[in-house]
């Protein structure tokens, strides 16, 4: 990979972007969040977890001459993995053929994640340098996610350069059919139990009232076993 600017916000905040926010009005609330938090450039335990949570994420390239394409990749849950504090790792399954991602790797490697939780809203951004590895057997049977079916061709390492939240402003909230499924399933479970319960009620008030019947009419009921 090509060496990578030695200065996080310079990644996101290029010198135009910075003159673009200086013009509007928006430059000094950055500097002065730069200043005090900085940007995060290493893999901490809220984002291993949200890395370890999804089943999708779009793969940002663009080549030499930047024309850009995104591309989206997904899996089941823990198929991002995070092989160190900077180094993510995906295993990259068999698709249409096309190789755009690729080819514009092997000529510009620098590449951002995208990452959007709709269910709770959560958004991130992970900038920084992708390579392709396609003769590594073993990396590529550590990357792959156990079970799954698919075909995996090659494997890809991501190094984090940068990586920041966005806010939740303009985000739908979207379940996966999946997460609706197990939660009708419990809800269903929940009523049927209820009815149950209700009908056992039942039972029990009409034959506690035919007691009380008989015993007005001074006979013996016909639960009354006598």
């Amino acid at each position: 990979m090509t060496e990578t600017v030695t200065i996080p916000q310079d990644v996101p905040f290029s010198a135009a972007v910075k003159a673009i926010q200086a013009r509007k009005g928006s430059r000094q609330s950055y500097a002065e969040l730069e200043r005090d938090r900085g940007w995060r450039t290493e893999v901490d335990d809220n984002l291993a977890a949200f890395l370890a949570a999804q089943t999708s994420m779009f793969l940002a390239t663009a080549s030499a001459d930047g024309q850009p394409y995104a591309q989206h990749r997904g899996g089941p849950p823990g198929f991002i993995r995070v092989l160190d504090k900077t180094t993510l790792g995906f295993a990259d399954f068999s698709g249409n053929q096309q190789f755009i991602t690729q080819g514009n790797l092997s000529e510009n490697p620098r590449a951002m994640i995208f990452l959007i939780d709709y269910a709770y809203r959560q958004r991130i951004k992970i900038w920084g340098e992708a390579r392709i590895i396609e003769d590594d057997p073993a990396l590529l049977r550590a990357l792959m996610p156990a079970g799954y079916r698919a075909r995996p061709e090659q494997a890809l390492l991501f190094r984090i350069a940068v990586w920041d939240i966005n806010c939740k402003q303009h985000i739908p909230q979207k379940l996966d059919a999946a997460d609706v499924k197990t939660a009708l399933e419990l809800r269903d479970a929940r009523i049927a139990e209820l009815e149950a319960q209700l009908a056992a009620l039942k039972g029990s008030a009409a034959s506690s009232a035919a007691r009380d019947a008989a015993s007005a009419r001074g006979t013996p009921s016909a639960t009354s076993g006598e």
